[in-house]
């Protein structure tokens, strides 16, 4: 699979673990919209997906996250790789840890309807909700999150992707 692009923050010097948590996410366009999940909470986007679990292929884990958070069915047949981001940095949490994350990205086209969603805690903590959204209302949304637990790579990184899928006119 090709790298989209690293993330590198270079301030992990005084690192002496690394902890590695890699995800895998689908891109679905419908009529110049994607199917992306809007935190409620913290007014972000996220493409649909998440954390890969053990035994489980980037794939495997892409389909049951965005079923879980999105109530999408993925069609296997349609799954085609687009790429991935790598990701390093400090960790949040930890001095003296290193993050390191591969985030997969998968075009793919869903069965038409919802099937309910199977959130964590926390996403329902946000009210995570699938939008079919215009790109570029996703990239300026995510540039001006202001308040948030999270590292701000994730929101850029997610409006990078999105800025690459209209480059390269898949959008």
């Amino acid at each position: 699979m090709r790298l989209l692009f690293e993330m590198d923050k270079k301030d992990y010097d005084a690192c002496t673990q690394i902890f590695t948590r890699d995800s895998a996410r689908s891109i679905m366009i419908r009529n110049g919209k994607l199917a992306m999940i809007h935190s409620q909470k913290y007014d972000y986007y996220k493409f649909p997906g998440g954390g890969i679990k053990d035994g489980e292929s980037p794939i495997e884990a892409m389909i049951r996250e965005t079923q879980e958070e999105a109530g999408l069915i993925v069609i296997p047949e349609t799954v085609k790789e687009y790429g991935y981001v790598h990701r390093i940095q400090k960790s949040d949490h930890n001095p003296s840890e290193c993050f390191v994350q591969d985030n997969y990205y998968y075009l793919c086209d869903a069965v038409d309807g919802l099937v309910s969603q199977n959130l964590d805690d926390y996403e329902k903590a946000e009210s995570y909700e699938l939008e079919y959204i215009d790109p570029a209302s996703a990239m300026e949304k995510n540039r001006r999150v202001k308040e948030s637990p999270y590292n701000r790579m994730m929101f850029e990184r997610e409006a990078r992707v999105v800025e690459m899928l209209l480059s390269e006119g898949l959008i």
